[in-house]
C-alpha cells in the first residue's frame, strides 16, 4: 500500500487543496495518480487547472514513463496471489486470484460465483505465507445474497476463529446502481483506512441491467458501467489488491447448438476485465470452471465442489469429463 501524501509532499500544491484530496479519499500518490482531472474536480470541487496540476505531479512521482520489459516484470514481483481453497482452481489460476487486476467469475443462478466469493473472505485474510493476502475484505452487495452465517460456517470448517474473520470483513449493500457507483467512489479512502487487500462486487452488473432497459438506454448504461470498472481498476492498480467481479448470463434464444448464455455486459465488461472465468452447475454438489478470457491463463476446464468449507477439489480427484460437461467458448459479443 502506499504512503499517505502529506502537504509539501508534491511541490507547488497548497495544503488547503491536499486536504480536499484527503477528504474525498485520494490519500495516496498512486490513487492520485490513477484518477482522472476530471473525477478529482468532481470529488474535491477544486478548479480544472489545479486538479491537472495535482494529478500531472502525482504521476510523475508514481509513474516512471516508459520502462524496459525487465523493469515491468520486476514491479509484477510484488503482485501477490491469493489461494481460492482448490488446489484445481488455483492451478488454471495460475496460484490463485491476482492483485493489480480484475477478476471476473460469469455464471447462471446457483453456478458457485457467490460461494467463491465466500471462500475468498475468509482465505485473503490469511498470511501471505499461508497464500492469503495479509489484509481486510471488502464487499459491495447488491443483490442481498452475501450472508455472515455462511462466512461463520467456512471460517469453522476450516479452523478458523469466525468472530475474528468477520470482523474482517466490510460489507455494504448497494441498493441501486448509483449508489453502487457511489460506494465504488469511496473505496481508495476505505482501502487506505482499512488495508483492504480483496474487493468484492457480487454482482456487478445486476443493478444496471435492471434499470437501464430497451435500446435507448443502452449507451447511457454501458457509460457508466465502464465508468465503474475503470475505477475498480484503479484501486487494484494503486493499492495492488484484488478485485473480484461476479456477472450474470444473457440468454441468445436463437442459438442452435451449444450453450444459448452469453456473458453479460457486453464489450465494457469484457474489456476491463483481465481474467475471466465461466461457471457452470455439474453433478451433485460440483460446479465446473473455465478460464474462458485471459492474456496468459490458458483455457483450461476443472471440477470444483462446493462443501461446508467453501470451494474445494472434488473428492476422489477430477474425474474425465465428457461432452455433457463442455463448457462455454470465448465470449464473441
Amino acid at each position: 500500500m502506499g504512503e499517505v501524501v502529506e502537504a509539501g509532499s508534491l511541490e507547488g500544491i497548497a495544503s488547503t487543496t491536499m486536504k480536499k484530496l484527503h477528504k474525498a479519499g485520494l490519500v495516496t500518490l498512486e490513487s492520485i495518480a490513477v484518477t482522472p482531472p476530471r473525477e478529482i474536480v468532481e470529488l474535491t470541487g477544486m478548479g480544472a487547472d489545479t486538479a491537472m496540476k495535482v494529478s500531472a505531479l502525482a504521476r510523475l512521482k508514481v509513474d516512471p514513463g516508459f520502462v524496459s520489459a525487465t523493469e515491468m516484470l520486476e514491479m509484477r514481483s510484488h503482485m501477490r496471489r491469493c489461494r481460492t481453497g482448490s488446489n484445481e482452481l488455483d492451478r488454471i489460476l495460475g496460484g490463485g486470484v491476482e492483485t493489480g487486476v480484475i477478476t471476473e467469475l460469469i455464471g447462471e443462478f446457483g453456478s458457485g460465483k457467490t460461494q467463491i466469493c465466500y471462500t475468498l473472505s475468509v482465505l485473503a485474510q490469511m498470511p501471505v505465507e499461508e497464500g492469503g493476502l495479509g489484509g481486510r475484505v471488502c464487499v459491495i452487495d447488491t443483490e442481498s445474497t452475501f450472508l455472515p452465517e455462511r462466512i461463520v460456517q467456512i471460517a469453522e470448517a476450516r479452523g478458523y476463529d469466525s468472530r475474528e474473520v468477520l470482523s474482517n470483513i466490510l460489507i455494504a449493500r448497494a441498493y441501486n446502481s448509483e449508489h453502487q457507483i457511489i460506494l465504488i467512489k469511496n473505496l481508495p479512502q476505505v482501502c487506505q483506512e482499512h488495508d483492504v487487500k480483496l474487493v468484492i462486487v457480487d454482482s456487478m452488473i445486476g443493478h444496471f441491467r435492471g434499470e437501464y432497459i430497451g435500446r435507448g438506454t443502452l449507451a447511457e448504461r454501458q457509460q457508466k458501467l465502464g465508468n465503474a470498472l475503470g475505477n475498480l481498476l484503479r484501486v487494484a492498480e494503486a493499492f495492488n489488491l484484488a478485485v473480484v467481479l461476479t456477472n450474470q448470463v444473457q440468454a441468445k434464444p436463437d442459438t442452435a447448438y451449444g450453450d444459448p448464455n452469453k456473458p453479460a455486459g457486453g464489450h465494457v465488461m469484457a474489456h476491463a476485465c483481465t481474467h475471466r472465468m465461466y461457471l457452470r452447475r455439474g453433478r451433485a454438489n460440483t460446479r465446473l470452471a473455465q478460464i474462458i478470457d485471459s492474456p496468459y491463463l490458458p483455457e483450461v476446464k476443472v471440477r470444483i465442489a462446493i462443501t461446508p468449507a467453501g470451494i474445494t477439489d472434488e473428492d476422489g480427484g477430477l474425474p474425465a469429463m465428457g461432452d455433457e460437461d463442455e463448457v462455454k467458448p470465448r465470449d464473441e459479443e
